[in-house]
C-alpha cells in the first residue's frame, strides 16, 4: 500500500478577518496525482503556500514525505518541485543557464540540463534566450526547472493556463511520465477537463473549506445525473433534442416509445462533467471573485 506523501491536518489560515483556509484535511499517496480545484479566492494557493514551506499554517499542520514542513522546511523544500502559473524565469538567460542556476541553488552537482529541456520538448532551442520563447515553451521550461532537483513532490499551479492545445497537450504528458516515475503531483486548476483526464482524485475547495473528495468517477456517480441527449428530425425536417433520463424505472419502456414514435437522428451518452458537480455542491462556478465576506477568525489568548 502507497504511503502518504502529502498529510494535511485541520491546515488554517487567515488575513485579518478574511478566514482563506479553514481547518482543511486530506492526504495524496505517494505516486498520485492530486486534482485541487476551486474558484478564485476558494483557498487554493493559500493551501499550496503552507504546503511548500512559504506561509506557516496560524493553526494545523502540513506534513510532506514525513516532515512536518513549518518544521523542517529546508529540508522538505529540497525534496519538492514547484511551478507557478506566472512565469518568474530569467528572461535574459538561455534555457541552459536557468536550469544551471537553479541546480546550483539546489546543490545538485553533475547537472546535465540536456536531457531534461529534450524531455520537455524545447530540444534545439536550449541556448536560446527565454525571451524569445513563446508561452508555451517558457510554461515548459518552468515545469523543467521545477524538475531539477528531481522532486519527490511536484506542486503545479494552473500548467496549461492559456496554452495552445498543442503545447497543453505535450505539458499534461509530461505530467503523466513524471508520475510514472514515482513523483506525486498536486495539481491546481481551472481547467475540468484536465482534472478530470489526469487526476486520480479530486478535492473541491470553496470559501476555505473541502466540500467534497474522491475520485472523478465516483464524484460523478454521487452528484451527476446520466442521461441520453437523443436528436430527432421533424416532420418539416428541422432536428430537435430529446432528453431521456438513465437509471429510472421508466428507461426502458421512455427509450422504447422514442426509437417507436420519433425519427432519431444521433444518439449520445451524457453525464456530469466535474464542472456542473462543482456548480451543483457550492451554487457557483470555478472562476468568480472572491467572496465578499467572511467569518472572523478565532484567535487564541495569549496566557
Amino acid at each position: 500500500m502507497a504511503r502518504d506523501a502529502i498529510i494535511a491536518r485541520n491546515l488554517t489560515y487567515w488575513y485579518g478577518r478574511l478566514v482563506a483556509v479553514d481547518h482543511i484535511s486530506f492526504s495524496v499517496a505517494e505516486g498520485e496525482i492530486f486534482g485541487f480545484l476551486g474558484p478564485n479566492g476558494a483557498g487554493k494557493s493559500t493551501t499550496v503556500k503552507m504546503l511548500t514551506g512559504q506561509l506557516k499554517p496560524k493553526s494545523g499542520h502540513a506534513v510532506l514525505l514525513g516532515l512536518d514542513v513549518a518544521r523542517y522546511t529546508n529540508e522538505v523544500q529540497g525534496k519538492i518541485g514547484v511551478c507557478f502559473e506566472e512565469s518568474n524565469l530569467y528572461q535574459q538567460m538561455s534555457a541552459v543557464e536557468n536550469l544551471e542556476l537553479f541546480a546550483r541553488l539546489f546543490g545538485t552537482r553533475s547537472f546535465n540540463p540536456y536531457p531534461l529541456l529534450k524531455r520537455v520538448g524545447l530540444g534545439g532551442r536550449e541556448k536560446d534566450r527565454v525571451e524569445t520563447y513563446s508561452k508555451g515553451m517558457k510554461q515548459r521550461l518552468m515545469v523543467a526547472r521545477a524538475l531539477v532537483n528531481r522532486p519527490r513532490i511536484l506542486f503545479l499551479d494552473e500548467p496549461t493556463a492559456g496554452l495552445d492545445p498543442t503545447s497543453a497537450k505535450s505539458i499534461r504528458n509530461l505530467i503523466r511520465t513524471v508520475r510514472k516515475q514515482g513523483t506525486t503531483v498536486l495539481l491546481t486548476t481551472h481547467d475540468m477537463m484536465e482534472a478530470d483526464e489526469l487526476a486520480d482524485r479530486v478535492a473541491f475547495i470553496n470559501h476555505g473549506k473541502i466540500v467534497a473528495l474522491d475520485t472523478p468517477h465516483k464524484l460523478k456517480q454521487q452528484y451527476g445525473r446520466r442521461a441520453l441527449r437523443v436528436e430527432v428530425a421533424s416532420q418539416s425536417g428541422a432536428l430537435e433534442n430529446r432528453e431521456v433520463a438513465l437509471d429510472t424505472s421508466e428507461t426502458p419502456e421512455a427509450i422504447h416509445e422514442l426509437f417507436s414514435t420519433e425519427n432519431v437522428v444521433t444518439v449520445h451518452s451524457e453525464e456530469a462533467t466535474l464542472g456542473d458537480i462543482f456548480i451543483e455542491i457550492t451554487g457557483r462556478g470555478l472562476i468568480g471573485p472572491k467572496p465578499a465576506t467572511a467569518k472572523p477568525a478565532k484567535r487564541r489568548r495569549r496566557r
